[in-house]
């Protein structure tokens, strides 16, 4: 009973990363105010970067540092984290960061030019 406990704990992670896009879909989809829209479309990274993180899991793994018996034991290569996702995590943390910063700094100058946040209220921003 305690190994599909396990198991079924797994696949929670995968659970909560959707949880937590989903959040941010609503947030980004239905509020109308700009600066919770920004915070919608950060969370909905967080979920994506926290679901790829927990794709390239490996449950029993180690981390993926070569040392010098290395070579001599091929099996403990099968045994390893793949290290490609959590590099791709960490580069997208920095892109958000700069993204949001970005569409941060846009919102205060909306705020600052049309006095709202609200997109109902901002009639300028029309094509």
């Amino acid at each position: 009973m305690d190994n599909t406990l396990f198991s079924y704990l797994d696949y929670a992670v995968y659970g909560t990363a959707v949880l937590v896009m989903l959040i941010g879909f609503y947030g980004a989809m239905v509020k109308k105010s700009l600066l919770k829209i920004v915070i919608g479309l950060s969370v909905i990274d967080s979920g994506l970067n926290l679901l790829i993180v927990a794709i390239g899991y490996y449950k029993g793994g180690t981390a993926p540092i070569f040392s010098q018996g290395f070579l001599d034991n091929f099996k403990s290569v099968s045994k390893m984290v793949d290290p490609v996702p959590q590099a791709l995590v960490l580069t997208a943390i920095v892109i958000g960061f700069g993204v949001t910063a970005v569409a941060l700094s846009l919102v205060i100058r909306l705020y600052r030019h049309h006095g709202t946040l609200n997109i109902d209220e901002i009639k300028n921003l029309k094509w």
